[in-house]
């Protein structure tokens, strides 16, 4: 019994020592497939757990107007950042942050506890509070220069350009769609830390630079970039419109040399402003061109053959066409009229014919070689298509498109179309950026002008110039001729459309002008668009046109473009030549028929001229009496109200305290208001008007 038990028992301790023998093996096995075979993996996850990155953000490249004028750059400032994971008391390090950085402590608390590697607190600190912060000390909070988007000309052109988040992200425009070149590379800064966060004296440090961006050259041009902006501010206070576009191009390389927006925003500090202003209206929204869009439908007709300059149309007021009516805006109608005075007169049943006999596929095919119902092409995010009918729609709905209505076009569209007829017949693709260049300054990328087509011939081109500057020589866009420089264009008064149909009574039109000049070698091209116009009439003729020609001016000029001498009248018959006051107050159309040596009669008291007789051009004997038929104004005349002292104000703040008090302005010059009438403590009514002086202030 004895000997069976020592047994027993020798067994055991041999099965234990077999277990403990091979567990031992097991674990030297592990052992050494950790210490050899893993070695290196598992020295690197030590590493990587004692490492601490902080990324170093790389400076967007800079952004330049076609003369190496900086409109966008990377500027270097001190920002603070946590490591969350390194922070011991995300409260009472929270409690000393929040007044010294002037943060909310509970919005930092939740930032501090957050599971992310780094997260920035302050952006742009000054000098004091980056001392301050290094000084506190505080685990796993650290002070590092970071790159910021700083645009130096503030509102300049900032539709176009966009702007780029904290992060250095493009968000909006020209920075987001180039966002690929802009960015660059990030680096970081790696540095060895133990479990308590603490650096390790002597530790791995290492340092991984940023890759710059690459620049962009843009064909924007900070001088009429400036001067469409001013302008347009200006059109869109004095028709008390809602906004305004304006968009200027090279028509023979599609260059766009200006795109302005009012109101808009700056993208220095964007957030600050309704997203909406962020919007580049010129390229995102289509609208219906109204009357503008003639000009399209005059070049098909002369291009398909189904019209000449000498056609001649009876205009019967009220045209029923494929089962509507289409009605001419002047009561009583324009009666007989060649096709160049359709044009000039902006005949709406005219146009409708036009349209109609050529027919929904012809026009379509014109319609579609402008470039419209499709993406040009643009180098900007969110380009529209616009909106253009089948060609097997309804005859009626071709009609209308004929004068502008029932069609979608955006403001890049039309004036591109306007291009085609200024440069000969090619349609260009519009482009904002020349070149993409490398940080040392090497050209990465160049665009060149780029024909997408050829909607007409160079002959139906000149026939057109010819015509449209006839429209403002003797026609609805004398406010926008030029002495010297032969503008060419066409006027345009769009009903906007609303969900139930098209909108009525105040705030309903759209008043445009689109245009080129000078007439004969167009260099510049143009369309202003001003939306919702507040006052009567809301013509483009009498809103647009002045702000074309206010720009185009300037903008020849400082193209160096040299002014035509003006051609001496004939003597010797003793006639005079009646001067085109279409469209011209009433007491401006006198004073210019005055110094003509005519007589004026007019058919109404106060307004703007819709018609006069005889007509602009005709030769007559001095002293003939010129008929001017005009559109009174029903201005709304309210509670008595006293005038502000408007001195020393810009033109905005005049305009807004004028508008707070229910009156109208009237801008002469730029600059800061210099005097003004009625005066200020005057008493005026609700819906007058103070005409208001600018000048520049003195240096």
């Amino acid at each position: 019994m004895k000997r069976f038990s020592s047994m027993l028992i020798r067994r055991r301790v041999a099965a234990l020592f077999i277990i403990a023998a091979t567990c031992l093996a097991m674990l030297g096995l592990r052992l050494g497939y950790l210490q050899i075979a893993q070695a290196d993996y598992l020295a690197s996850l030590a590493l990587d757990q004692r490492l601490r990155p902080v990324p170093l953000l790389a400076e967007r490249g800079t952004i330049y107007d076609r003369n190496g004028n900086v409109l966008a750059a990377s500027m270097s400032f001190e920002a603070v950042y946590a490591v969350p994971v390194e922070v011991k008391d995300p409260e009472e390090t929270a409690r000393q942050l929040a007044p010294l950085l002037g943060l909310d402590e509970a919005w930092l608390v939740d930032r501090l506890s957050r599971r992310q590697a780094v997260v920035w607190l302050k952006l742009r600190l000054t000098p004091a509070e980056a001392n301050e912060v290094r000084r506190l000390n505080l685990p796993g909070i650290g002070v590092q220069e970071r790159p910021l988007r700083y645009y130096p000309n503030g509102e300049l052109a900032a539709s176009v350009l966009g702007f780029a988040g904290i992060d250095n992200q493009g968000l909006e425009g020209l920075e987001r769609f180039y966002d690929r070149y802009l960015k660059g590379h990030n680096g970081m800064i790696v540095q060895e830390r133990d479990a308590a966060g603490r650096r390790i004296p002597g530790g791995i440090e290492r340092r991984i630079e940023p890759t710059h961006g690459f620049d962009l050259v843009l064909t924007i041009d900070k001088v009429i970039q400036y001067i469409a902006e001013r302008e347009l501010e200006r059109g869109v206070l004095e028709a008390d419109a809602d906004w305004g576009v304006f968009v200027g191009v090279n028509p023979k390389t599609g260059e766009i040399l200006a795109m302005a927006n009012y109101p808009t925003f700056d993208p220095n500090d964007y957030a600050s402003y309704p997203p909406h202003l962020w919007r580049n209206n010129a390229v995102v929204g289509y609208y219906e061109p109204g009357s503008t869009f003639k000009m399209v439908t005059a070049a098909a007709a002369l291009e398909s053959g189904i019209a000449r300059l000498d056609d001649v149309f009876v205009d019967p007021v009220t045209l029923n066409i494929a089962g509507g009516r289409v009605s001419c805006w002047r009561p009583g109608g324009h009666g007989r009229q060649t096709f160049v005075e359709a044009l000039e007169n902006s005949c709406n049943p005219v146009f409708a014919i036009l349209a109609d006999k050529m027919g929904g596929a012809e026009f379509h095919k014109f319609v579609k070689a402008f470039g419209f119902g499709t993406q040009l092409g643009i180098d900007f995010p969110g380009e529209e298509d616009g909106y253009v009918p089948p060609p097997n729609a309804r005859p009626l709905r071709w009609a209308n498109v004929g004068f502008g209505q029932g069609i979608g076009t955006t403001a890049l569209q039309m004036v591109m179309a306007a291009s085609a007829i200024a440069n000969g017949g090619e349609l260009m693709r519009p482009y904002l950026v020349k070149e993409v260049r490398s940080p040392s300054g090497e050209v990465i990328e160049r665009r060149t002008p780029q024909v997408l087509g050829r909607p007409i011939s160079p002959q139906t081109a000149a026939e057109m110039r010819a015509s449209l500057r006839s429209v403002v020589e003797n026609g609805s866009g004398r406010q926008a001729d030029i002495p010297g420089y032969r503008v060419a264009g066409k006027t345009g008064t769009a009903q906007i459309a609303g969900p139930n149909g098209y909108l009525t009574g105040p705030k309903s039109n759209m008043a445009a002008f689109l245009a080129f000049a000078p007439a004969d070698d167009p260099v510049f091209a143009g369309i202003v668009m001003l939306y919702k116009v507040g006052r009567e009439p809301s013509y483009g003729g009498i809103w647009a046109a002045p702000v074309f020609g206010r720009i185009a001016e300037e903008v020849l000029e400082y193209l160096g473009v040299v002014r035509e001498q003006p051609q001496p009248e004939s003597a010797g018959d003793g006639l005079v030549r009646v001067p085109n006051v279409i469209n011209l107050e009433r007491r401006d159309a006198e004073e210019i028929l005055m110094v003509h040596g005519l007589r004026v009669e007019t058919e109404g008291t106060e307004g703007y001229v819709l018609d006069q007789t005889p007509p602009s051009g005709a030769r007559v004997k001095p002293g003939t009496r010129v008929v001017l038929t005009l559109y009174e104004t029903h201005t709304h005349r309210g509670e008595e109200v006293e005038v502000p002292d408007l001195r020393g104000r810009s033109i905005r703040d005049a305009a807004t305290l004028l508008a707070q008090r229910g009156l109208l302005i009237e801008i002469e010059g730029t600059g800061y208001a210099v005097s003004q009438q009625p005066p200020a403590g005057a008493v005026a009514r609700e819906g007058d008007t103070v005409r208001v002086r600018f000048a520049p202030p003195q240096q």
